[in-house]
């Protein structure tokens, strides 16, 4: 595959949904980092749409491209009228969350429950599609609660390909919907990746990309040797984004190395935070999703400590961030 083709295809890697964390500021730092990379919103739930300040619970900087909004919604027409309001705002991609186990997911009857019900995932779907102007997703478990996997996985898959789904990110485990958190579900039901595996070779005609407990670019690359269309990274790509994506578009998409630095970065958001300030925003909503761009490197505590503990005080701005930067050992040359 030439490195032309291969661009287009920014779903080879990409930075999945996550509540409270791949907020407009997360998804603007990390697009510094990867020119190529899919980055997505938080889940939005279809009535927060219909019923709340839309523009502000999809506002996005340009720079944010390629970028896809994440739905969460169980009723075919108000996803369908969701769908066309994220379509507007120039998202480039619509995802459905057959994945969430949360209880407020739950009891709005969305997220990873719709495993139990694939005909109305499959409705839902098909208005969405109806919709919209972009490429139409989903981003599923392997199945819930007593539910076989290797049974439901595949009828699944089977049933929204039959209404034009073409592309799908897996997370390799269960959802259990009662007796473990959120947080339990993502670290508890042990991971399947062969499964995975085996529905790229039984969907050969669906894109599929994996999510699930991957940590490095050498898993990504490993998965992608194996056949893969994608890898999704979840919490690695959060908590130390320097390490999963300063070299990805090098590593993933065959570009040249960009030689830019975390620090580098962390100069470039500055004016991005002079913005933000001047709206009346506050230090701490988007430094709190910078804490860990220096993961790993001498000076990476001193930087965390100061931004903690100083960004979220009246009057902080980009001169904090420098003092931080101050505390982190430069690489060698």
């Amino acid at each position: 595959m030439s490195t032309r083709s291969q661009n287009l295809m920014p779903w080879r890697l990409s930075v999945a949904p996550m509540m409270d964390w791949t907020d407009r500021h997360c998804r603007y730092l990390h697009r510094l980092m990867s020119r190529r990379a899919l980055l997505y919103t938080e889940m939005v739930t279809a009535p927060a749409l219909l019923h709340g300040d839309a523009a502000a619970l999809l506002r996005h900087d340009p720079a944010e491209h390629p970028v896809a909004v994440q739905l969460g919604g169980s009723d075919p027409d108000e996803l369908s009228a969701a769908t066309r309001i994220a379509c507007a705002a120039g998202y480039d991609e619509v995802n459905l969350n057959v994945g969430c186990p949360s209880d407020r997911v739950q009891s709005g009857c969305f997220g990873a429950v719709l495993m139990k019900s694939p005909d109305l995932v499959a409705d839902c779907l098909a208005a969405m599609i109806e919709a919209s102007s972009v490429e139409v997703t989903v981003k599923c478990r392997i199945g819930v609660d007593e539910q076989d996997p290797h049974e439901v996985l595949p009828a699944f898959l089977e049933r929204v390909r039959g209404v034009g789904i073409r592309r799908v990110a897996i997370h390799a485990r269960k959802a259990w919907l009662a007796g473990l958190s959120p947080k339990e579900n993502r670290t508890v039901p042990p991971l399947d990746y062969d499964l995975v595996l085996a529905m790229k070779r039984a969907f050969p005609d669906l894109h599929v990309s994996i999510n699930g407990g991957i940590e490095t670019l050498d898993q990504a690359e490993a998965f992608l040797a194996q056949g893969l269309d994608g890898v999704m990274i979840g919490r690695a790509a959060y908590h130390a984004p320097a390490m999963i994506l300063m070299d990805a578009d090098a590593r993933i998409w065959g570009d040249p190395p960009s030689g830019r630095t975390a620090e580098d970065v962390a100069r470039d958001m500055l004016p991005y935070i002079a913005a933000h300030l001047a709206e009346g925003g506050r230090l701490n909503q988007v430094t709190r999703h910078m804490l860990g761009l220096f993961a790993g490197r001498p000076g990476a505590r001193a930087w965390r400590r100061i931004l903690s503990e100083g960004a979220h005080r009246p009057g902080a701005g980009p001169e904090l961030v420098e003092r931080a930067l101050a505390e982190v050992t430069p690489l060698a040359a």
